[in-house]
């Protein structure tokens, strides 16, 4: 029997470090595909075969709405902030308020980020550059990639000074060779709440309430904040 789950990146390190232990207990398999939150609704509005949803609370309430979710069984995780990153090792950069966010990327000669368009962290990000009056002169420096932990990756990857990253903060904390800054300062940042829910469509319904139920359960609330999730108390 295999479950399939469609997640946003954010939420790779809890739902991967559930996997084996649920497929053991349940005798499944779990089939995950990560990526930026649009995109992971546009492959379940396509017809592709899906059980569980970890996607933005946003989105999960719209597919509700819509027909794709089953009606009440959404259960939030907890919320994710979103961050900064440099290459692990390169010093720290100075982002407490925004002028020194604003210094720090007019400097940057690289900036890596999810799909500025598709993806919960890449909209904020194109929306903070915008604020900041930073959209013009950083153009040709924003690379942009199709999920958070595809741009963490390329920028532990990249090589030469001058380089940072922003995405959630999960994304930066699961992926080896860089190192997170902090969040986005006061005013600029952005927590996303990330939400497990069963599809309509699922072929498996009660094995897929079961796995949101240790998604987002006591037993996981530990490896949820050690992933980077912020819970209620």
């Amino acid at each position: 029997m295999e479950l399939v789950l469609f997640s946003g990146g954010a939420a790779k390190a809890v739902a991967s470090g559930l996997q084996g232990d649920f497929e053991a207990q349940q005798g499944c398999a779990v089939s995950a595909t990560f990526g930026a939150v649009g995109l992971m609704r546009d492959k379940l509005l396509s017809g592709e075969p899906c059980d569980v949803l970890i996607l933005s609370a946003s989105l999960i309430t719209a597919l509700e709405q819509q027909g794709y979710v089953v009606a009440g069984s959404a259960r939030d995780l907890g919320s994710v902030a979103t961050g900064v990153a440099v290459r692990a090792g390169d010093p720290a950069v100075a982002i407490g308020e925004a002028d020194a966010l604003r210094a720090a990327l007019s400097a940057a000669r690289g900036l890596y980020v999810p799909h500025l368009g598709k993806s919960s962290a890449g909209i904020h990000v194109a929306n903070v550059l915008e604020r900041l009056e930073l959209t013009q002169v950083m153009r040709g420096r924003v690379r942009e990639y199709p999920n958070g932990a595809t741009a963490m990756r390329e920028l532990a990857a990249a090589t030469g000074g001058g380089l940072m990253g922003c995405t959630q903060v999960t994304e930066i904390l699961y992926t080896p060779g860089v190192k997170l800054v902090g969040e986005l300062p006061p005013g600029y940042g952005l927590d996303t709440v990330y939400t497990a829910a069963v599809c309509t469509q699922a072929r498996h319904p009660e094995l897929a309430c079961r796995f949101v139920q240790a998604l987002s359960g006591d037993a996981s609330r530990r490896l949820r904040q050690h992933s980077g999730f912020k819970l209620d108390s």
